[in-house]
């Protein structure tokens, strides 16, 4: 298979993509699903698990899929251009991220992200004790520590941008509840990230590889927070004109977004963790304004269902051929839900949150989505967990994350939720500039 061939097929898998996820996203939106929703289901639809166990010979004819080939098969580029679109969705999610509000509830968002991390850890740690022992769903050379650690960080992680998308498609950006769960979300997602760079390094044997993502994640942030950041502000003068962002300020944004982004790769996080941070580390006003128009359309539209295909092709939810598997499965499940929802919503309670606004809090941290395919695809493919195990916690993200809203429309409903204080004069002029 030439370029040339590659790039043809790139095209028709890009119209497919987008055409299925549009249809299936008129569906779910009937169901009250924001279309982020509907395209990780989409994924896995499009995957092994539907379109290739019922048509097999087309799904492998539109997505060729040659492990033993990888430069020449679906993977070689589907990946990178998925990781592009990641990125560029969580530099949005940083520039709309306000930590100004997450400071007026800090104490009931560490609380919610205390409990929502030590409960489903303790359980994921506890299952993975189980699976390593009585199944063969974690690899010969995947050891019992590392079978916990991972499988507790992965229960525990919440969906920080599909989070913030379900808060702007709920509107609840602002509210007590949208903003504890934002801030409860990003702090559970760092730790998970950190527990995660624990695991590789005892998959590597190599234990400074730890030290040198935890450390280097904490300089990054403080660099982009108290350097970038200031440099930035500075530069408005120039990269603003009219009252309008230039040609050069989008240059500039997408090339510290793609910096920061190759950096936390580099030192072993995610590039997902740079990307988020240097959104945050953007001037808002004018800046952060016209970059989010500018990119948000094309990066929600086109790039991000891609990442989302590219995990379906890796989902193969046929491997759970037995009662016991499933039986696996459901017991994830359970845990996940008592584990980050129940949790949650007690430590919302025990801070002092009304009973209705706590139920919504638990609801919402209890969607995994976009952050658990990316945890559990890195596990895949350092060779951590097996096939059956990514299934399995494939089904618990899809399952969690479509529970959110219809289970938050049941419980909480629009009318119970309420505004935040109102920011300070600062804050409110620039609010008005981002429009």
């Amino acid at each position: 298979m030439n370029n040339t061939h590659l790039a043809i097929q790139f095209f028709l898998q890009i119209a497919v993509i987008l055409l299925f996820c549009r249809v299936v996203g008129s569906i779910a939106a009937r169901f009250g699903q924001p279309q982020v929703v509907a395209e990780m289901l989409a994924g896995v639809l499009l995957g092994p698990s539907l379109f290739g166990l019922f048509w097999p010979d087309a799904q492998n004819w539109l997505f060729p899929w040659d492990k033993t080939q990888s430069l020449r098969d679906t993977q070689s580029y589907l990946f990178p251009a998925s990781q592009l679109g990641l990125a560029l969705y969580m530099f949005v999610v940083g520039m709309e991220f306000r930590i100004d509000i997450v400071r007026k509830r800090l104490k009931s968002s560490v609380a919610v992200s205390a409990a929502g991390m030590i409960a489903p850890f303790v359980l994921g740690a506890g299952l993975a004790w189980i699976f390593f022992n009585y199944t063969e769903l974690f690899p010969k050379k995947t050891s019992l520590i590392e079978a916990m650690l991972f499988l507790g960080a992965s229960m525990c992680i919440t969906a920080f941008p599909m989070l913030a998308r379900i808060i702007h498609f709920k509107k609840l950006s602002g509210t007590t509840m949208g903003t504890v769960a934002l801030g409860a979300g990003a702090m559970d997602d760092a730790t998970a990230w950190c527990l995660l760079a624990v695991v590789l390094a005892s998959f590597d044997n190599n234990w400074s590889h730890a030290l040198v993502n935890i450390a280097g994640g904490a300089g990054y942030v403080a660099f982009a927070l108290f350097v970038v950041k200031p440099l930035l502000a500075w530069a408005k003068r120039f990269v603003v004109k009219n009252d309008e962002l230039t040609d050069s300020g989008l240059v500039i944004g997408l090339a510290l977004m793609a910096l920061g982004a190759w950096f936390t790769d580099l030192i072993g996080l995610h590039a997902v963790f740079g990307a988020f941070i240097m959104g945050a580390a953007m001037p808002r006003g004018v800046m952060a304004r016209d970059l989010i128009a500018r990119i948000q359309p094309l990066t929600v539209a086109l790039l991000l269902p891609l990442f989302f295909t590219y995990s379906g092709l890796n989902t193969k939810i046929g491997l759970l051929n037995t009662g016991f598997l499933w039986l696996m499965c459901a017991a994830v499940l359970l845990a996940a839900v008592l584990g980050k929802g129940v949790a949650c919503w007690l430590a919302a309670r025990a801070t002092g949150i009304p009973n209705r606004e706590a139920l919504g809090i638990g609801t919402l941290m209890n969607a995994r989505g976009l952050m658990e395919l990316i945890i559990i695809n890195i596990g895949l493919q350092r060779g951590i967990i097996s096939e059956g195990l990514f299934a399995t916690l494939v089904i618990m993200a899809v399952v969690t994350t479509l529970m959110a809203s219809p289970i938050f429309d049941r419980l909480v409903g629009n009318n119970h939720v309420q505004p935040m204080a109102e920011p300070d004069l600062e804050e409110t002029a620039e609010l008005k500039a981002m429009g």
